[in-house]
């Protein structure tokens, strides 16, 4: 058979204020960018599962949100999408099943979502699909009947015996980041994370070997390629971490991760970290204060406890010459309207680098979404297109649905203008520990509302 590996990326808001204002927001333009560029590894993890004797290729949706007309050539096309694509990957599915291609849908969405899917798909996986792809792809062969595969009927998936994705099938398309798991999962299970919905065993990491076996199949492919390790919370386990970095210090790349904020208190590993290569890692903050950030994880209180020290880790993290990307999250319980003026002080304060703001986002399957639901809370529901982490589609406790987009609007603005920019990043540069916006004691420079 032909098979086509279909990816949908890209990051969209809805919210016409801020799609104007990402004309001139870099911190939107530029994160977009980096989503919309990166491969897909779940397909390409599928395709290298994929039995001998198939032709196999990769695709992407088009700008216009329209599928490659190569598609139609296929005798089974597997589509992986997040929430937020998802009524595009149905349009597209449903035309492809219209003109006799076979379809299989999964991902975050489709296994929280099945029943919805099967209506657009003749296979359905649910969970991770290493392991189902084989019966998936033979289904197909067979023209059996439509039917939802799902993952805790099959053999769990083992870190150990992964195979190389298939970084081959990009052929020559230009990504300024490939992609490499080093683990999978996070101990903590935020309540509104989507990311571990669909991982049904604990946090597991792979063995360091193939980590650096797939890293030189991505050189093969680019040989000056930036990775972004595809990881939830990356340096959970301190020792093993350092054991990662001395590997992959003699390869000569640049990475970037997402990691919890711990990887503070261990100097020794973020010292070898930079040697190995480390530019920036993403931490989620979420929220400036300890009080908005109690009962957040449903394993621990790792944030609440953290909060107070704060500043000072992400100063000890930044002095090792590790640029931070710190994300937080608008629209908390605990959140009235001043915390677009907290939020802006801090970062300035700091100062991070890098600053990703997003609103609160009920994705399908999370605790956050049932309880919001439960709350009748949830605005439009059903309106998966809206989980784009930039539109408000909820009930805010203690602000109106208004506010929070008016905050988001005033906090990007200022956050990522020329000016609160390169204060930031001149103050890493200089080897500063902080940034200074000059301004007569007791004044802000900016100050919310105004």
């Amino acid at each position: 058979m032909k098979i086509g590996f279909l990816a949908m990326s890209g990051v969209r808001a809805h919210d016409p204020k801020l799609l104007e204002l990402g004309l001139t927001l870099p911190g939107f333009v530029q994160r977009s960018k980096v989503v919309a560029s990166l491969p897909s590894l779940g397909l390409l993890l599928l395709a290298a599962c994929t039995p001998e004797g198939h032709d196999l290729r990769y695709f992407e949706a088009e700008s216009d949100h329209k599928e490659p007309s190569e598609l139609y050539r296929c005798d089974l096309v597997v589509i992986s999408t997040f929430s937020a694509q998802v009524f595009e990957a149905y349009n597209i599915a449903d035309r492809l099943r219209a003109a006799g291609v076979k379809v299989a849908m999964g991902g975050l969405h489709v296994s929280v979502c099945p029943d919805e899917a099967a209506d657009h798909a003749d296979y359905v996986v649910v969970g991770e699909g290493e392991s189902v792809w084989p019966a998936v792809v033979a289904a197909a062969e067979a023209r059996q009947r439509p039917r939802i595969f799902r993952a805790a009927d099959f053999p769990p998936v083992l870190m150990e015996t992964l195979p190389i994705p298939r970084y081959d099938l990009l052929d020559a398309r230009t990504y300024n980041r490939f992609t490499v798991q080093t683990s999978r999962g996070c101990p903590w299970r935020c309540d509104f994370c989507a990311s571990t919905v669909m991982l049904s065993q604990r946090y597991r990491k792979r063995p360091i070997d193939t980590v650096v076996r797939d890293i030189r199949a991505v050189q093969r492919v680019q040989k000056q390629a930036f990775i972004e390790f595809a990881d939830d919370n990356t340096f959970v386990d301190k020792a093993w971490s350092r054991e990662l970095c001395r590997a992959l210090t003699p390869l000569r790349i640049k990475w970037f991760t997402e990691t919890d904020i711990s990887v503070a208190q261990d100097g020794i590993l973020l010292d070898a970290m930079r040697r190995a290569g480390c530019r920036q890692i993403l931490v989620g903050l979420e929220s400036p204060a300890s009080a908005e950030l109690g009962g957040i994880e449903m394993r621990g209180n790792i944030k609440a406890l953290w909060a107070e020290k704060y500043r000072q880790a992400l100063r000890t993290i930044q002095g090792h010459g590790i640029t931070v990307n710190g994300c937080f999250i608008l629209g908390l319980d605990t959140h009235t309207p001043e915390i677009f003026q907290q939020v802006l002080d801090f970062a300035m304060d700091v100062p991070l680098f890098e600053v990703q703001i997003t609103v609160l986002t009920a994705f399908p399957g999370t605790p956050l979404y049932h309880r919001l639901v439960q709350q009748r809370r949830i605005l439009q529901p059903g309106r998966w297109d809206l989980c784009t982490l930039f539109d408000v589609n909820f009930q805010p406790r203690l602000m109106s649905p208004a506010q929070l987009r008016e905050g988001l609007y005033w906090l990007g603005e200022r956050l990522y203008s020329a000016e609160c920019t390169e204060i930031r990043r001149r103050a890493f540069f200089r080897g500063r520990r902080r940034a200074v916006i000059s301004a007569p004691e007791g004044q802000r420079v900016m100050a919310y509302g105004n």
